[in-house]
């Protein structure tokens, strides 16, 4: 089960740890679950909403804080919208674009994904 040489321990990974599902495991156990990966694909436009919010506020050198001071919000609700994890709403993206000091652009998308036709509004 436990092996110990000095300060090392390992663990026999045939054995279940005491301490739970190794985070591998359970990736694995999670992708495997259709529900689970439509859950992800789901939240990928917010995924990828959450990383441009990050780096538009590196780059203003903003930390989460002063970036809910320009927003009137809190530190957890930007928190909540860098984990890319959450829906937000139209109103909270604007007011975010404000703050990070970039037009909000809106659209839709016809025609087929390698070669869309894009309409778009600049709020």
């Amino acid at each position: 089960m436990f092996t110990s040489i000095g300060n090392i321990v390992t663990v026999d990974s045939n054995v279940e740890s005491p301490l739970g599902t190794p985070a591998a495991a359970a990736q694995h156990r999670r992708r495997a679950d259709p529900a689970y990966r439509a859950a992800q694909a789901g939240l990928a436009p917010y995924e990828g909403i959450a990383r441009l919010v990050i780096l538009r506020r590196s780059e203003l050198g903003l930390t989460q804080s002063e970036l809910a001071r320009r927003m009137n919000t809190s530190h957890s609700a930007i928190s909540r919208l860098e984990s890319g994890q959450h829906r937000t709403s139209l109103a909270t993206l604007e007011r975010l674009a404000r703050a990070l000091e970039v037009r909000f652009v809106l659209g839709f998308e016809t025609g087929p994904r390698d070669a869309p036709v894009r309409d778009l509004v600049s709020l």
